[in-house]
């Protein structure tokens, strides 16, 4: 019998603006960016994404300053994209992933978290458009993100990661599921977030198991399955359910996360692991204990060898 050979494959650990209730490039509800660093990093974590950009400095070289003088680095930007309105929309789409792109180059980062648009807006709950894509819209949706992932690619060298998200097209097992099977793996990967399928209906360790080769990137969350109950009952829009408290503190929630770490690990490949508890708006002294907890939490979820 061949000896077993210890896996070298890291999942990377990190957290994200959104842990401290941003959402927004500017709003007065939200915490300084300044803060935001400095308690990112006092929590224990090395890993952060950009946010909503314009939330930190967009200056390459001031950012890096600011990063580096407190040990963080970058492991991903995020666009929101509706890329199923089809090719009319991809000149504005592509002005506004730019800009984006270039950041997240600039700081070292390899991922572009790319987030569908919302069919009915997450602050007023006001229906946008239908919740369910035509046959046509559906092809819009894989074809323009197949040329979206090749773009970056070949003009920033980064990989997109598709983030599946409540009230937006890319959100059921079944339309994961749909859209996985007909983009290109070589252009386009997934970035499981397990609140957000979790608060969907879906299982994401039967996702990966199922499609392990797809998934390029972790978003770690949780939902309160009372909370979600009745949000789902009332119809109410991911806003408000936030606001109500659905997204909770590990490891107090669903789904469990460390069998979603150990099916990570089966993988054998690296992956970024990013924290990402929506509590938008909150209290400017809620987010660091949390946060702080949460990464000792991950810390239990390690194994001799290969801890988080």
């Amino acid at each position: 019998m061949t000896p077993s050979v210890p896996s070298s494959a890291r999942i990377r650990i990190g957290s994200a603006p959104d842990s401290w209730g941003v959402w927004f490039p500017d709003d007065p509800r939200q915490v300084p960016w300044q803060r935001f660093l400095d308690e990112v990093a006092e929590a224990g974590y090395a890993w952060i994404e950009l946010g909503p950009y314009g939330y930190l400095p967009t200056d390459p070289a001031r950012l890096a300053d600011e990063t580096r003088g407190r040990g963080l680095t970058v492991s991903a930007g995020t666009v929101f994209t509706g890329l199923h309105h089809g090719p009319e929309v991809w000149d504005r789409t592509w002005a506004h992933v730019a800009d984006i792109a270039a950041l997240t180059r600039a700081m070292g980062a390899e991922h572009l978290v790319v987030i569908p648009s919302f069919w009915r807006d997450d602050k007023t709950g006001e229906v946008l458009e239908d919740r369910t894509l035509t046959p046509a819209q559906w092809r819009d949706l894989t074809a323009q993100t197949e040329r979206l992932g090749r773009e970056v690619r070949e003009r920033f060298g980064l990989r997109i990661v598709v983030h599946p998200h409540a009230d937006t097209h890319i959100d059921t097992e079944e339309n994961v599921n749909r859209f996985l099977d007909a983009t290109d793996p070589d252009l386009v990967s997934l970035c499981l977030d397990t609140g957000h399928y979790a608060y969907c209906g879906g299982d994401s360790v039967k996702l990966i198991e199922t499609y392990g080769e797809r998934i390029g990137y972790l978003h770690l969350k949780q939902v309160d399955p009372e909370i979600l109950a009745a949000v789902v009952a009332d119809e109410v829009p991911f806003g408000p359910a936030v606001a109500r408290g659905v997204m909770c503190e590990p490891p107090g929630g669903v789904p469990a996360l460390e069998p979603v770490l150990d099916a990570a690990r089966a993988l054998d490949v690296d992956l970024f692991a990013i924290v990402e508890q929506d509590m938008y708006p909150c209290p400017p002294d809620k987010p660091f204990p949390i946060a702080r907890r949460t990464r000792e939490f991950l810390r239990s979820c390690g194994r001799p060898g290969s801890p988080l």
